[in-house]
């Protein structure tokens, strides 16, 4: 079978090449998938470019989400057929030979999902480590919902910063999916377009010197939570419009601006910080986000592409170096690997 593979961390120009492996048996717990599309995130160049730092890598197989179709099962598995449509995500987690810019990947089966059937395989490889992200920085707040359904945010504000990114648009569409009142921010104009085609209610220029009383205006009593892409650059706003005892849901500090807390400032709103990374959160949580993601996926609420506000950018497998580049490089929309057609 073919396969990206990287021995060495590095540009992935340098690193990733294509290579022949045989193709994997399941073991105990296993599934074996053969991919239909791989989705790239921000988590991928990093882990490729050594930003994670580590020891001396192994050969590995980039991506942490993808879409297929089981092909194999291993003993010990339950709930999972060959032939089943499916989703994956942490694939490549603590498994370097599993990542899924490959035409065959075996997985343990509790990071295996069933593919709704109004669902094409682009949808399942985009959502993943974006749309989990997003449900877990939705779900922390104190007296929040622990699961997502519609109601679940019935009378809740919610702000989204970076809307026009990958877990901006699946926080917007599951925190819409759910009854809140959606506030999503951008850096330009041009971005505006695409949290709106995601559902956002109201959309700010988060430059704007009168940001704060924009969003304050739709939120007179402030947001329950933040998604926040960019702390370091975003906290002074975050201040400014957050309610007493609200959340600030932290999954990135894009820009790496120095984040610092003003501890009386926090004490006097009552303000709880989470910090989202899914490589901790446990599988009982990943699970339980997932198993609500599809009842979104059913419903018709979590689409994706250019109409829906993310646009979907395809590469082929041999592009790989060109798929992590244009995520590395900021593009906008989500990155997918088309492996093959099924």
């Amino acid at each position: 079978m073919k396969a990206i593979v990287h021995d060495q961390h590095g540009p992935a120009e340098s690193v990733l090449r294509l290579a022949d492996r045989e193709v994997p048996e399941p073991g105990s717990s296993e599934v074996r998938i053969r991919v239909a599309v791989s989705g790239v995130n921000p988590t991928d160049w990093k882990a490729r470019s050594g930003a994670y730092g580590g020891g001396e890598p192994v050969e590995s197989v980039p991506n942490q989400d993808g879409a297929g179709v089981v092909d194999a099962v291993g003993p010990d598995v339950d709930g999972i057929a060959v032939g089943d449509r499916v989703w994956v995500t942490l694939a490549a987690h603590e498994r370097p030979a599993g990542g899924t810019a490959q035409e065959y990947t075996v997985v343990p089966a509790n990071r295996v999902f069933p593919l709704p059937d109004n669902a094409d395989f682009a949808l399942g490889a985009s959502v993943g480590v974006p749309a989990i992200t997003a449900h877990r920085a939705l779900t922390v707040a104190e007296g929040g919902p622990a699961r997502l359904a519609p109601g679940a945010l019935e009378g809740k504000v919610i702000l989204v910063a970076g809307g026009a990114g990958a877990v901006g648009h699946a926080a917007i569409q599951l925190a819409r999916w759910a009854g809140a009142t959606v506030i999503a921010t951008v850096s330009s104009p041009a971005k505006a377009a695409y949290p709106t085609a995601a559902g956002a209610h109201h959309v700010v220029n988060y430059q704007d010197a009168d940001a704060a009383a924009q969003i304050r205006g739709f939120a007179s009593d402030g947001v329950d939570v933040v998604v926040e892409v960019a702390i370091g650059a975003n906290a002074e706003l975050d201040l400014e419009v957050l309610r007493p005892r609200g959340t600030i849901s932290i999954y990135a500090n894009n820009g790496d601006k120095p984040f610092t807390v003003d501890v009386r400032r926090n004490m006097g709103l009552n303000t709880r910080y989470q910090f989202v990374l899914l490589y901790t959160v446990g599988w009982e949580l990943l699970t339980a986000a997932a198993e609500d993601i599809n009842a979104a996926i059913a419903a018709g609420a979590l689409p994706v592409g250019e109409d829906a506000g993310l646009p979907l950018h395809h590469f082929t497998l041999d592009q790989t170096a060109e798929a992590h580049q244009a995520v590395e490089s900021g593009i906008t929309g989500k990155v997918l690997i088309d492996i093959a057609q099924l």
